[in-house]
């Protein structure tokens, strides 16, 4: 089938879907153009700040649009195109986009409470208290699974020691990141001063861009996958204990103009060359690496379709940014469909890629797109390395937007689980705990170790817990809607098939790990092929998480069906 095709399509499906299903909702749930919004009442110039829609928006689509939709699309092709491309849009409409757009509002609806503070406010504190724990964990996993990707991606050594083939390549656009992060404060710096808007902001953003890749190819730092991994540790751990406006905030916009290029590029590029999709169709119901395609076709494909850290980043940051309750729509539902289109797109171009014979193409999914995308842009003129590295950039920046978003709510998750009321007269070791340092370094740390695993092993227990996340998520807007007196109905078929779907999984994993260890245990290994630590490492700790997770949503979900049972219709009318 023609890539063109299934591209046309799913834009139609999916702007369809913004133009009717998203407006039903604004109108079902109720949008005040007039209210006040946390950012309006609570300005603090750090994380409660009124910002123009688009601008949120670009900090919306930029910090979920990590390397989930790129990575989850073309993993989860090994059962063929047809079930990935179903499943990214229905779940992108019907799951995905409600999640992302109700989290959102009723975060703005309340004061810009985090999900932690919802939950305790419609379930319970011991909900909060558990809920936060999952989040944190999450976070974690988060952290590990994307943080090991860069340092992968902007690695210039093979396993040998031996410079790779794309060390120039990936050097350069090592070193194109590390300008971004600069120019990005120098760009906040700008904004705070001056508070340009509109097409001056633009104008700024682009000149830092065409800068940062100017010295970035020209001055490639050609360094190790360590000493990348610690470069990210340190920019993330600045990410999430600046102020909003200094850091995220501008890199956010700067980031989604290189993301529009790259779209604009993979679309243009299937228009003209509109390639075959190589592809099977359909492959069967089971898969010799992957496993059975339920529950792992939705938990591979993870943010491409539905998110629960798309939950975290509404209500933990851009519902304290939106300056009014009409931009809730784009941000919180647009630019979830937005990444659905973006899944789609890298499902096609890793369909181009793919040999006539149907075999994929080699290398981890982000280099089957970066190699692709950058092919589109050589039919264009551009020369072959600009478009290597900046393709090479783009899939990197896709982590890192929502690595830095991450960070910032797993240290945020951390406060919240020892904070209390009186925090000016509580315990020292409670103040120390949600000291903003010290919070985010043992974020940090915990993340760190758990790169040990690498993403490829933390991929799938990421995309349960993810999943997972989003039902609990789900579960809490369902108790808000009723208690304010607004229509549910919509959230219950994508609560039930979450909660099937990601308990199935990590009962999945967890036999699974439990039988790496088994076997490990039975054999003796070999003198310098791997140690008992280093299978702990990666089966132990994944094992340990699973259960973790497990007995948290099972308990998160019995508090939430009995807060929702005991829930009042229409008890809190004033939000």
């Amino acid at each position: 089938m023609n890539t063109l095709v299934i591209v046309l399509i799913a834009a139609v499906c999916l702007f369809g879907a913004y133009t009717l299903y998203g407006r039903w909702l604004a109108n079902k749930w109720g949008i005040d153009p007039k209210a006040k919004t946390p950012a309006v009442v609570h300005e603090d110039g750090r994380d409660y700040v009124p910002t123009n829609g688009w601008t949120v928006f670009a900090h919306q689509f930029s910090s979920i649009a990590g390397a989930g939709p790129v990575t989850g699309a073309i993993q989860a092709a090994a059962f063929g195109w047809l079930p990935v491309l179903l499943w990214v849009l229905i779940g992108g409409i019907f799951f995905g986009a409600v999640t992302d757009f109700g989290a959102l509002y009723a975060s703005v609806k309340n004061d810009g409470k985090s999900m932690g503070m919802l939950i305790e406010k419609y379930i319970g504190k011991t909900g909060r208290k558990l809920f936060l724990l999952f989040c944190w964990l999450f976070c974690g996993i988060v952290i590990a699974a994307f943080a090991d990707m860069v340092a992968g991606t902007f690695n210039a050594f093979g396993a040998d020691g031996a410079l790779v083939e794309a060390a120039q390549t990936n050097g350069a656009a090592g070193m194109v990141s590390i300008m971004f992060m600069v120019f990005a404060v120098v760009f906040g710096l700008i904004q705070k001063k001056f508070n340009f808007s509109g097409w001056k902001e633009s104008v700024i953003s682009i000149v830092f861009i065409v800068l940062s890749f100017v010295i970035g190819a020209n001055l490639p730092i050609i360094l190790g996958k360590a000493a990348w991994s610690y470069i990210t540790f340190v920019y993330i751990f600045f990410a999430a204990v600046l102020p909003m406006w200094l850091l995220k905030q501008p890199r956010d916009h700067m980031t989604t103009f290189m993301f529009v290029a790259m779209i604009a590029g993979a679309v243009v590029g299937l228009l003209v060359a509109h390639p075959t999709m190589n592809l099977p169709v359909f492959t069967g119901f089971t898969n010799e690496k992957l496993g059975t395609m339920f529950p792992i076709l939705f938990v591979t494909v993870a943010c491409g379709a539905v998110s629960g850290f798309h939950s975290l980043v509404s209500s933990g940051t851009s519902s304290k940014t939106v300056e009014n309750e009409k931009d809730m729509l784009k941000v919180g539902y647009g630019a979830m469909i937005l990444e659905s289109l973006l899944a789609v797109l890298a499902l096609c171009v890793a369909g181009a890629a793919a040999a006539a014979d149907g075999t994929p193409a080699a290398g981890t999914p982000f280099q089957i797109f970066s190699r692709g995308v950058a092919g589109f842009f050589e039919m264009f003129g551009v020369p072959a390395y600009a478009a290597t590295v900046f393709m090479t950039m783009c899939v990197s920046a896709l982590a890192l937007t929502s690595l830095d978003a991450v960070a910032r709510i797993g240290r945020m998750s951390f406060q919240e689980l020892f904070s209390v009321d009186d925090m000016e007269h509580a315990e020292g070791w409670r103040k120390l705990l949600c000291n903003v340092y010290f919070s985010t370094f043992i974020t940090l740390v915990f993340g760190f170790i758990l790169t040990k695993i690498g993403y490829a092993n933390i991929w799938p227990l990421f995309g349960s817990a993810n999943q997972l996340l989003s039902a609990l998520v789900l579960a809490t807007l369902c108790v808000f809607l009723k208690v304010t007196g607004r229509n549910n109905k919509m959230l219950f078929p994508p609560l039930v098939i979450m909660l099937c779907v990601t308990f199935t999984a990590l009962v999945q994993r967890l036999i699974a790990m439990v039988k790496a260890i088994s076997n490990a245990a039975s054999v003796t290994i070999p003198a310098g092929e791997t140690t008992w630590g280093a299978v702990f490492i990666a089966n132990g700790l994944q094992l340990i998480l699973a259960v973790l997770l497990i007995v948290l949503g099972l308990n998160i979900v019995f508090h939430s069906a009995s807060a929702y049972k005991k829930a009042e219709h229409n008890s809190e009318v004033n939000v």
